[in-house]
């Protein structure tokens, strides 16, 4: 006879009502503990292995993790067999993302029934889910660990609870977080570095389901960031992206001092970065003075990326993105009239819920006028516990997989015609390493994040270098290395 687990002692679940709500209670900023002193060599002669699907929060989350396990003895590796603690870091924007975790647990049962001291755990956006949490506990009993964004920092006492007590241990918050500083990092390495400036999101645009799982708009103090970005500096980082689901609300939410994004970024000029770029920004909170600041140029980069969502005033209003379609593109001219050769990036939704053909025309012809060097784009697909979820999703998935095609071609069109103007320009490379696909080759990237590749030694690797283009292509660029500095453009 089939007998139900008790998971009460170790469980806390996620609560989308809770997570919706934003309260008045200060954030506290608090400092990571210290490792148990009976965890911290639990890991010996373990190893470790993080899954990591998303965004470039979920990465950053990925490799203050890994921190943690190395502060607990854990050492990494790369094959599923030789790990003792397998740990899928998830997101939760698309539901194909959702799939992927669901497909890759259903394939290491296999593995756990084979090593039962195998800890697998789910931790990440989806794990903020209540309808994720509970398909775990129904279909997925064989995972022992499951917790939430805001949980990380709890992790040596949520793996001593999963080693010893042999049941699934469950703790998801859904109040609105602290601030952790001090966490332990392993970054992914030495040349490129990713710093948190804020958590959380508050503007609520129907279709996202961020703001519930990674809770409301909460800033690190500006001493604590630029610390860090100080002691990046002096290791030798050549670039810094500042991250947040929303950089440019940064300082919205402090009390005590009239300090903003903007004021961020002229302090992080000072410091001696070559590169700093930041991701990802609101046109609803792109001031003027963020723009002033950009301009200044020095180590901040002339690549911004600006998701736009759509074209179309009706479909933004739906979307609560809360601008207009011409509010946009008054916010495109200040841009590129204050930094002349900007690269723009953007993100676009197709087939959002009552799309006619009209408003998406009216996508096309703003991806047109603001000639973006380079766009994500996406079918839309309803998010669980949304308020798009509740609308009608009337756009027939033949409609929205048509409308993605000619988007695709329009944005590769004019990616093309902008690679093509930098043929025979002599640009600046951070050579990140050899390329994925030849070994010969050596890809790096542009100021404006364009890839490229050429030939060269091997010890050019982690350096700037410079590289003339000789063969644009729609998405990367093929050049030769210059030996010898030339005048060149910044791109």
């Amino acid at each position: 006879m089939a007998t139900t687990k008790d998971y009460s002692q170790y469980f806390v679940a996620p609560d989308l009502k809770a997570a919706k709500k934003r309260g008045k209670e200060e954030v506290q900023v608090l400092q990571f503990e210290q490792i148990p002193e009976d965890m911290r060599h639990v890991g010996k002669n373990k190893r470790y292995l993080i899954q990591t699907y998303g965004c470039q929060m979920n990465v950053h989350d990925s490799e203050t993790i890994a921190g943690i396990l190395e502060q607990m003895g854990y050492t990494p590796t790369e094959h599923e067999y030789d790990a003792d603690i397998i740990l899928l870091n998830t997101c939760a924007i698309r539901e194909n993302a959702e799939d992927k975790v669901f497909g890759t647990l259903g394939r290491l049962k296999q593995l756990k029934l084979e090593k039962p001291d195998l800890i697998l755990g789910v931790c990440g956006c989806m794990s903020q889910e209540e309808s994720v949490v509970n398909r775990l506990l129904q279909s997925y009993q064989y995972v022992d660990l499951v917790f939430g964004t805001h949980n990380i920092h709890r992790l040596p006492y949520l793996l001593q609870n999963a080693l010893y007590s042999k049941e699934m241990v469950v703790e998801v918050w859904s109040k609105e977080g602290d601030v952790i500083e001090n966490m332990p990092k392993v970054r992914s390495d030495g040349l490129r570095a990713w710093v948190n400036i804020m958590y959380g999101c508050d503007k609520f645009c129907t279709y996202c389901i961020v703001p519930y799982t990674r809770g409301k708009e909460r800033s690190r103090r500006p001493e604590d960031v630029l610390n860090e970005i100080r002691e990046l500096a002096r290791k030798g980082y050549q670039e810094v992206t500042l991250l947040g689901q929303n950089v440019n609300a940064y300082g919205k939410d402090f009390k005590d001092i009239d300090y903003r994004f903007g004021d961020l970024m002229d302090d992080v000029r000072k410091i001696g970065i070559p590169r700093v770029r930041f991701t990802t920004s609101h046109p609803r909170d792109f001031d003027d003075h963020l723009i002033e600041v950009l301009a200044k140029r020095g180590n901040l980069v002339e690549h911004i990326h600006l998701p736009v969502q759509s074209g179309s005033t009706e479909v933004l209003k739906l979307m609560a993105r809360k601008y207009t379609r011409e509010q946009y593109l008054e916010l495109v001219r200040k841009i590129k009239q204050a930094i002349p050769d900007v690269v723009l990036t953007t993100d676009i939704i197709v087939g959002f819920p009552g799309e006619t053909e009209e408003q998406f025309e009216e996508t096309l012809s703003l991806v047109k006028e603001v000639e973006y060097d380079s766009a994500y784009t996406f079918i839309y697909s309803p998010r669980e516990g949304t308020p798009a979820a509740k609308m009608k999703d009337d756009v027939p998935m033949e409609v929205k997989k048509e409308r993605l095609q000619r988007l695709n071609e329009v944005v590769n069109e004019i990616a093309r015609r902008k690679n093509e103007a930098l043929r025979g320009q002599v640009v600046e490379v951070l050579v990140e390493g050899e390329s994925k696909k030849n070994p010969d080759v050596l890809s790096g990237r542009t100021r404006t994040n364009k890839l490229v590749n050429f030939r060269g030694p091997k010890h050019l690797i982690g350096r700037f270098v410079h590289v003339r283009i000789t063969e644009p292509q729609t998405w990367t660029l093929n050049g030769e290395w210059v030996e010898e500095p030339v005048a060149q453009v910044g791109v």
